[in-house]
């Protein structure tokens, strides 16, 4: 059988070594020291807008210290979007809230901004403030910033970003990720570049970063024993990871742009298939990274679905995956709030994604293309 083509592998720039290799000779094999400083130094000079960085252990981490620093307990509401990674709404459960989901809009995939304000207007209306609004860029495909920081400036209710997909994407120029209170960064291994595992907390403020630090280094009092007033956790990240992920960012534009050509190469790939939708920019505001490259198959005039393509790829060891499935339609949230259409469930029920690693050689690429033309000719 033919080598497998990955949905998106780690592509290292070969520079990581050097770092690690340093934290070695100087024995910094913990979670601090000059690797996670200096990575935190250049996410904040990537995003350009005078932002402060925690690195942290994983995104999930991040977004579990944002609830905390929203003040999130027991019994709160949050929203959410629906159409996401469970990792955007787990954290929410960690603090025992309730979620609260919301549809997304079919032109960016993300949180419809009109289901937004029905649902905070709704959960006023039954007594409850949610506490915060975690939006997703999903797929790194911008979120509609302007309509969502709107509703949520109209309510006095703090936004989180989950741009744990969008690392390089921009709205209006300005990075995902800082427009919120928080941002939330993923380094796990499929992302656009990775630590192995890892994440970031983008703040604003130094106060927030320091209080995020102290959380994720078990809450210990400045004491010379160990005492604690707050419950803490374990959730820096290690400076043999900061490493890898300095050594990473050297690579990073480079990165987005292979990423954004495997979008093009989709679109000029589907652009004589009827019933075939590649997720793009709705305008010239959005720039998405395109961490994966994803469509949406019409099986009536495409003349095959979603699952017929996944496994016509599948017999050539060509990894490709459903677009998340929504979280108000996940077991273990069935009890949540939804509020929307089935937007989010069309999307699940017809949406693919397509391998899209910044590694895929010009052989991969043909691979893909013999493959897709002939399960739609057959």
């Amino acid at each position: 059988m033919s080598h497998k083509i990955w949905l998106s592998s780690p592509h290292m720039g070969g520079n990581e070594l050097k770092y690690i290799h340093e934290a070695f000779d100087h024995n910094w094999v913990a979670p601090l020291g000059p690797n996670v400083n200096g990575f935190e130094e250049d996410l904040e000079k990537f995003l350009n807008a005078g932002v402060q960085v925690a690195a942290l252990s994983a995104g999930t981490a991040a977004l579990h210290l944002a609830l905390i620093e929203c003040d999130v307990n027991y019994g709160d509401e949050v929203i959410c979007q629906s159409m996401t990674f469970s990792a955007s709404a787990n954290p929410i459960a960690y603090q025992g809230a309730i979620p609260v989901f919301v549809d997304s809009e079919a032109d960016t995939w993300n949180m419809c901004p009109v289901a937004l304000k029905e649902a905070i207007k709704d959960r006023f209306a039954n007594g409850k403030k949610p506490k915060a609004i975690v939006v997703v860029h999903l797929y790194g495909m911008p979120a509609k910033m302007d309509e969502i920081l709107s509703v949520a400036s109209e309510f006095d209710i703090p936004v989180i970003e989950d741009a744990a997909e969008a690392l390089g994407s921009k709205y209006k120029g300005k990075a995902c990720g800082t427009f919120g209170r928080f941002g939330v960064l993923s380094f796990n291994g499929n992302k656009i570049i990775t630590t192995s595992g890892g994440g970031a907390l983008v703040c604003h403020t130094k106060e927030d970063k320091d209080q995020a630090v102290f959380l994720s280094t078990q809450a210990r009092d400045d004491a010379p024993h160990y005492q604690h007033s707050h419950i803490g956790y374990n959730y820096r990240m290690s400076n043999i990871c900061a490493g890898i992920g300095r050594g990473q960012m050297e690579v990073l534009v480079n990165r987005i742009e292979a990423r954004r050509t495997m979008t093009e190469f989709y679109s000029d790939l589907f652009a004589d298939i009827e019933g075939v939708n590649v997720l793009r920019a709705p305008t010239e505001d959005f720039f998405s990274n395109h961490w994966l490259a994803a469509i949406t198959i019409d099986e009536a005039v495409a003349g095959i679905s979603r699952e017929d393509l996944r496994l016509a790829l599948l017999e050539d060891n060509i990894e490709s995956r459903p677009l998340w499935k929504p979280m108000h339609l996940q077991p273990v949230f069935k009890n949540s709030p939804y509020y929307g259409s089935n937007v989010a469930e069309r999307l699940f029920d017809t949406g693919l994604c397509l391998p899209s690693g910044s590694n895929l050689t010009e052989e991969d690429k043909q691979r893909i293309r013999k493959k897709i033309k002939l399960a739609f000719h057959k």
